[in-house]
Order: C-alpha cells, then structure tokens, then sequence
C-alpha cells in the first residue's frame, strides 16, 4: 500500500496522490499548477494515464481537476467519480480550461512562424475536455462505493465549493484488518455563504490534509454571514462616496457566487439605503451561476439558503445585477468612472477581463480594489496584494493607487484554527498526517505544530516522494517555529534577490547587444526595444526609491 505525492507537495496548486494496493492504481485529484507552481511541478504527467485504475475527484477547482483532460489525450479510459455538482461544475471549467489551451497555443504560434519554429500543440483541446467530462460518474455523499475486493471509498461535504468533498478511501489487507485513508480536499471555511460548514471525520489511519492557512488565523472565524455582509457594504459606501468603482477579482466558481449572496444579503435587509449597480463579468462566472441553481439540494445548500429558496427567493439574483456576456459590453464598463460594482475573473488576476477592469481602476485612487481569496505566489493579485507599488498589466506600466483590501472569511479554505478543529476531531488522532496544498514553510510549519503542539504524528512530503503505509518508519517534520520559519522565508528571499541581481545584470548586457544589432530602419521594432528599456529602468528606480525612503525611516 504505497503513497505518491504527484502535486500540492509543499506548493499550493496542483493536487494529485497517487495511491496503489496489490495492482490497483488510484488517484486523487489530477490538479492544473498555477502561478510559480508551474516551474516546480510541471504541466506534463509523472505516470502513464493508461495505468491508472480509477480517478477520485474532490472538487472542480482547476488546482484539483485542470489536468484531466490531459490524461483523457494521453490515454485515460476509466472512471471519474465526483459528485453531481462536482461533475457539473467540472464541465464548466473543464471546457473554458480547454478553450484557454487552444487559444494560447494559438497566439504562441504565431510568434513560432514569425520564427521559422514549429508550432506548437495545446496542452488540450475542448474535443480532449468533453471526452474527460464523459467519464465522470456522479456520486453521492455517504454512499461507500467499491472499487474492486479490497478498496472501496466514500465522500463527505467539505464545505469548499458546491459539491466539494473528502475522500475515504477504505484499503482491505491480506490479513483481514481495514485501513483507512483520508484525502481532506480544501477544507472549507465556517459560515461561508449558502454552503453547509465543513463535516468532520471521526477515525482514519492515515490522513492527507491541506494547510493553505497553516500559518495564520482570520479575525472573521466566529463572523456570521450577516456580518461579512455589513463588512462588504461599508467597503462599498466608501469607495461610492470617494466617487470610484469597486473591482473584484474573483474566482468564477465558489467566490462570485457567494459575493452575490453577500449583495443579494446587503439588498435585502436594506444594510444600504441605496440601490448597488452590480455587474458580473465573467461568461465563465454566469454558467457557474447557473449550475449552483440547477443544484438547488439539501445535500449542498445551508438551512438559511434552503429557507430563502423555500420562500421562491434565488439567493444570488437580484434586482441590480446584470450579467455581462459579450465583450463589447465589458468594454463599456471602463467607460464608467463611478458607483459601480465589478466581479469578474480570474480570482488572481493572471488573464480574463479582470485585467482590463484593473488597468482602468487600479491607478485611480478613488477605486477599490478587493480581492476575496487566496493569491497564489508569482501572480499578478499577490504582487498587487504584497503592497507593489506599479505592476504590468499588458506591457503598461500601472501604478497602484487605489485602496486594497481584502475581505477576509469569505475564503473558502479553513484558516489555521478550522484546520486543528478539522484534524482534532479525528479520536484517536491518525497513526500519520501528511500536510499539503501550503506554500513550502507553510506546509512545513503547520506539520510541525501538529508534531510539537498537539502531538500528531505529522510530514510535509517532497513531491515524488513515496511511502509504503504497511513497512514504512514514516518521517516527521523538523521542529520549524514561526520565528523560525521567518527566518527561511527571508534566507530565502535574500538567495532568490541574488539570483534576480546575476538574471538582471544578464537582461542589461542582453538589451545592449540588442540595441547594437537592431535595424533602426525598422521603426516598430526600434521603439519596442525602447519602450520596454524605459519600462525597465522605471521599475528599477521605483523599487529604488521606495526602499531608500524605507530604509532611511528605519536608520
């Protein structure tokens, strides 16, 4: 019975475990890496899809599902087994995943000719998604599923996403004794929105759990919902009066859906006493919107959505809201300065119209900026977020002037505390845990307060490493404190400032060869290398101004 982590090891994205007993070949999650992930995983597959017996699939996020299309071109064939809104979900992104591959490729493809270079394939296409998407199999919560003789599994509601789950997976041995593995899937947050609150395991062996916030708490853990609401409008009623728009990038699956809520909340209970003009501007966002009321279930809802759809009220329509299809019609959204509400995608800013929305509002310091989720390293929301003061957008050069701020508790993943409630009520605690879906001190650090704190044998794994469950002497973390965890972020920065000084110096020498051998009868080439100089030498005095002002306020 052996254990592989393919994803999600120490990084946040990219989930994937590979789990196989007595030839049977199972697998968790086939996720996409995003950001600075895609350096350290990779795109491509460690395994042969044909080899893989089953896939589990927790939820329809692109970090858990984004690569099963994949799989299905190199050669998949079995089973995906989700639950119905899982599967839904998943064709939704699934297929804007596809069309995102083609489109890229296609772009790539024309600057490869203009190279004399062969083109190059889409990672996927939409034909390789909607084949993946026929192999899904719907299943229900609680209902324990049997692979073959000794592996069987059930789901549990996470509280993540709409239909996002747990995984048990239940291991017979030779001997007769049963082991159980748990797969945590994001653990979701209390009191989100219209979902039911995480449902906790009980007893397991052998548990694989996520630690996105293992290293800090949210102040909004026992806020209710009525609470973000009141939060969200005094965010509202300031950038209004202040004469500005309030941006949100948000994910299309999960977040826009509960930020409506919020709104339909804040319209309801008259929290304002005026009408918010509320766009939402993401096609992809809109079909979500439209699985959540096809899903319409006790099994997914809370009492308090169940109640307001009881009473013929759609808890995320409302009278203000207007859904925006075509581009044309984002377009004209910049042209309004004012007194408007923006959600649109992608959740970290890295493509979609957020961008646009963005490059129009960020340097306006009357607008608002909020974001409502996790910003993962090496994208454009975390650098926003990180207090940078100009950011690329585009090849412009934008400086960030409006407010930033962040809605804290509408995240859907368990802040520090919801993860050791999570892990807590399993009794007795879990012969091992293995801690993923972190930042790599995260990962590590949250692993060594479950060893030193609350004495739960407890690993953050590399990827690719390997574990026998029945033979192994499973590893335990290092003792890494906060302040010790600090001080690895910072040797680490340092080394990764060093690195960009020798990649600088080398750009430099680049940009002067280049400007030698440019035909400057060539005028667009000519003022392209130009532009980008400036905007490089921009960036560098920036940065050099801010930590000289930094600096001489700390001497």
């Amino acid at each position: 019975m052996t254990l592989t982590f393919l994803g999600a090891a120490r990084t946040v994205t990219g989930s994937s475990y590979l789990l196989e007993h007595e030839g049977y070949t199972l697998l968790i999650d086939a996720g996409m890496p995003q950001g600075s992930d895609k350096e350290s995983i990779g795109l491509s597959l460690a395994f042969k899809p044909k080899d893989i017996d089953a896939v589990i699939l927790t939820h329809a996020h692109m970090d858990h599902a984004g690569r099963l299309p994949l799989m299905y071109k190199e050669g998949y064939r079995g089973r995906i087994y989700a639950t119905d809104a899982t599967k839904m979900l998943s064709r939704v992104m699934l297929l804007d995943s596809a069309r995102i591959q083609e489109s890229d490729a296609e772009t790539r493809n024309i600057e490869l000719l203009r190279l004399g270079e062969e083109k190059e394939e889409p990672l996927y296409t939409e034909d390789d998604a909607i084949k993946a998407i026929s192999l899904f199999r719907s299943t229900p919560y609680k209902k324990r599923i049997k692979l073959n003789d000794s592996i069987s599994f059930e789901l549990v509601d996470v509280g993540h996403l709409l239909g996002s789950s747990s995984v048990i997976v239940y291991i017979k041995l030779k001997s007769g004794e049963e082991r159980k593995i748990v797969f945590s899937g994001d653990i979701g947050n209390k009191n989100l929105p219209m979902l039911r609150d995480p449902e906790y395991i009980k007893s397991a062996d052998f548990v694989v759990m996520e630690s996105t916030y293992g290293d800090r708490n949210q102040v909004s853990f026992n806020e209710t919902i009525r609470d973000r609401a009141e939060r969200l409008a005094e965010i509202i009623d300031r950038t209004f009066k202040r004469g500005g728009n309030l941006i949100i990038p948000s994910f299309a699956v999960g977040r826009s859906q509960e930020i409506l809520y919020l709104l339909r909340l804040i319209s309801d209970k008259k929290i304002l006493d005026y009408e918010i003009p509320v766009y939402l501007d993401s096609p992809l966002s809109a079909k979500a919107t439209r699985v959540y009321g096809e899903c319409i279930r006790g099994d997914y809802f809370d009492e308090e959505a169940m109640k307001m759809i009881r009473e013929g009220i759609n808890p995320i329509l409302f009278k203000s809201l207007k859904v925006i299809s075509k581009s044309e019609d984002s377009r004209k959204l910049n042209y309004i300065d004012h007194g408007i509400v923006i959600i649109s995608t992608s959740g970290m800013c890295e493509a979609g119209r957020i961008r646009h929305h963005l490059k129009h509002n960020l340097w306006r310091k009357e607008c608002t900026i909020l974001f409502v989720g996790y910003q993962g390293e090496g994208t454009l929301g975390r650098e926003i977020l990180d207090g940078a003061e100009r950011v690329d957008i585009f090849g412009d050069d934008v400086s960030v002037r409006a407010e930033i701020c962040r809605l804290e508790g509408l995240s859907g993943h368990a802040d520090q505390k919801g993860l050791i409630n999570w892990i807590r009520a399993f009794n007795p605690a879990p012969r091992h845990v293995f801690v993923t879906h972190g930042e790599m001190n995260v990962a590590e650090y949250f692993a060594s307060l479950l060893n030193k704190e609350y004495k739960i044998a407890a690993y953050a794994p590399r990827l690719h490493e390997t574990f026998d469950l029945i033979n192994d002497e499973l590893p335990l973390q290092d003792d890494t404190s906060l302040k010790n965890k600090t001080s690895i972020d910072l040797a680490n920065a340092l080394s990764s400032l060093e690195y960009s000084k020798s990649e600088l110096t080398e750009l430099i020498k680049k940009i002067k060869d280049r400007s030698e051998e440019i035909d400057f009868k060539n005028e667009d080439e000519a003022l392209k290398l130009l532009n980008s100089t400036r905007r490089l030498t921009q960036d560098i005095e920036s940065i050099r101004r801010k930590w000289k002002k930094d600096l001489k306020a700390k001497n």
